[in-house]
C-alpha cells in the first residue's frame, strides 16, 4: 500500500494531542479539510494494512500510582516461543521484543502499584523457571518522539 498526501497528513496529525471533545475525529477531519468518515476509513485501512499497528493514549503510570519497569530474560532459543506465550499472557506486559543478545527477551511491565512489578516478575519466574531481570527507571527523559510520514 502506498500512502498519499492525505494519508501522510493524517499520520502526522494523529501523533499530536487529540482534542478533548466529544467528537475528536470530527475536529481533526475539519482541520485536515476532509469528512470525518474519510478520516476514519483511512485510519482503518492503514490499520488493516499494518501501516499503523496501534493507536492509543500513553499514560503516566507513576502519576496514577502505578509503575513501569524494563525487564529482560535470557531464554534458550528452543524455549523462546513457549516462554513468550507465558510472558505475554500477563496483562501487565506492555511491550515485548526479541533481541539477538544473551538477554534475548526484553519487555515492559506496567502495573497499578509499584509492588505489582515485583509480584508480576516473580510470577513469570515461577511459571517459566527463568530469572526476570528488572531495570527500574532512574530518571525519565521526555523526547517528544514523532515519526514524520
Amino acid at each position: 500500500m502506498t500512502l498519499d498526501k492525505t494519508d501522510r497528513e493524517i499520520l502526522n496529525r494523529m501523533q499530536e494531542d487529540l482534542p478533548l471533545v466529544s467528537h475528536p475525529y470530527a475536529v481533526i477531519a475539519e482541520e485536515l479539510g476532509i469528512p470525518e468518515n474519510e478520516l476514519l476509513n483511512r485510519l482503518n485501512r492503514m490499520k488493516d494494512k499494518r501501516i499503523i499497528t496501534r493507536f492509543g493514549p500513553l499514560f503516566d503510570a507513576a502519576a496514577m500510582g502505578g509503575a513501569f519497569c524494563l525487564c529482560a530474560m535470557a531464554i534458550p532459543p528452543e524455549d523462546f516461543e513457549t516462554v513468550l506465550t507465558k510472558v505475554n499472557a500477563h496483562p501487565e506486559v506492555a511491550h515485548n521484543y526479541q533481541r539477538t543478545h544473551r538477554l534475548n527477551m526484553w519487555f515492559v511491565l506496567a502495573t497499578e502499584t509499584p509492588e505489582g512489578i515485583e509480584a508480576t516478575a516473580d510470577a513469570i519466574e515461577r511459571e517459566t523457571g527463568i530469572e526476570v531481570l528488572c531495570f527500574p527507571k532512574l530518571q525519565e527523559f521526555f523526547i517528544g518522539f514523532r515519526v514524520a510520514a
